[in-house]
């Protein structure tokens, strides 16, 4: 099952997903142009395989909500994200909200 939800962040308004698979749980919320994801994302492939597409992105672990996910600390960041000024141990609504904020120029 998949579930889809929006979540405020200020003035902005982010979207959540959840994917329920077999045995685990995939967690992202997507605001502007990066997104914040639970422990399945390779934050390491997107600096170095990928790192001409300057992806915006942060990874958590140890969450099983949508929730957890914006409550707890970054584990890892992305190269890009860094460049915004997420940082690792950032809490994930506030890397969201600058995510929104970089993306709407504010």
């Amino acid at each position: 099952m998949v579930r889809i939800v929006p979540i405020r962040i200020g003035e902005w308004t982010a979207v959540g997903v959840e994917v329920l698979l077999p045995k685990t749980t995939l967690l992202a919320v997507t605001a502007g142009d990066g997104y914040i994801m639970c422990g399945a994302l390779d934050v390491q492939l997107l600096n170095e395989r990928l790192k001409a597409r300057r992806i915006i992105a942060g990874r958590a672990v140890g969450v099983r909500t949508l929730d957890e996910l914006m409550d707890a600390p970054l584990e890892s960041v992305t190269e890009a994200a860094a460049e915004l000024g997420i940082q690792v141990g950032t809490k994930g609504s506030e890397a969201v909200g600058i995510m929104a904020a970089a993306a709407s120029g504010k």
